[in-house]
């Protein structure tokens, strides 16, 4: 009884160490740069910081290109079919709106209009944490918010956001866009 206890003891020591010394490597396993190329095209070309747009794809779809919500989100960053049609016709993205369920499962269409509409949602708002509830309950939704004081527009009180999946999505965006910061720095 006594080996057996001094063997797991061990073990768990072992463990630790290796968890420890490995930390960073088991941690870019759960929080990788898939898509690393297509992200960074994006990121210059809408101004949207590359580690916001991997915490959005991690947090909606956990870099499943396929993920299709009970909602009818699509893809990567979790798109809608009407949002989509309206970010690409707005900017002048190519989409086959015939073909809207496959174009939006293509990972660059997906990060590219997913991308240009966080960076719609960034300029109109101004405000991170305004525009990532935004990204989730909608723009008028959030609007509405706004306009009737429930949060503020400089996202000052966003812990007040009155759906607790927006309110959580943007604690979580926010969490894992620091874990992104902080594990990539160049």
């Amino acid at each position: 009884m006594k080996n057996k206890k001094r063997i797991i003891m061990i073990l768990l020591i072992i463990l630790v160490v290796f968890v420890f010394l490995f930390r960073n490597n088991l941690l870019k396993m759960i929080y990788p740069k898939s898509y690393q190329e297509i992200v960074s095209i994006n990121q210059e070309k809408y101004g949207v910081e590359e580690n916001l747009i991997f915490a959005v794809i991690k947090a909606e779809s956990n870099f499943n290109a396929k993920a299709i919500s009970n909602r009818k989100a699509i893809g990567l960053m979790q798109l809608m079919k009407e949002t989509a049609k309206d970010v690409a016709r707005t900017n002048g993205i190519e989409l086959d709106t015939e073909n809207i369920e496959e174009e939006l499962c293509n990972i660059y269409k997906n990060i590219e209009i997913g991308t240009c509409y966080l960076a719609m949602l960034l300029e109109k708002y101004q405000n991170k944490e305004v525009a990532l509830a935004a990204y989730n309950a909608g723009i008028g939704t959030v609007d509405g918010w706004i306009e009737k004081g429930i949060i503020k527009k400089d996202g000052s009180d966003i812990e007040k956001i009155p759906y607790k999946e927006t309110n959580n999505y943007v604690r979580k965006i926010l969490r894992d866009y620091k874990i992104y910061q902080d594990l990539y720095k160049n």
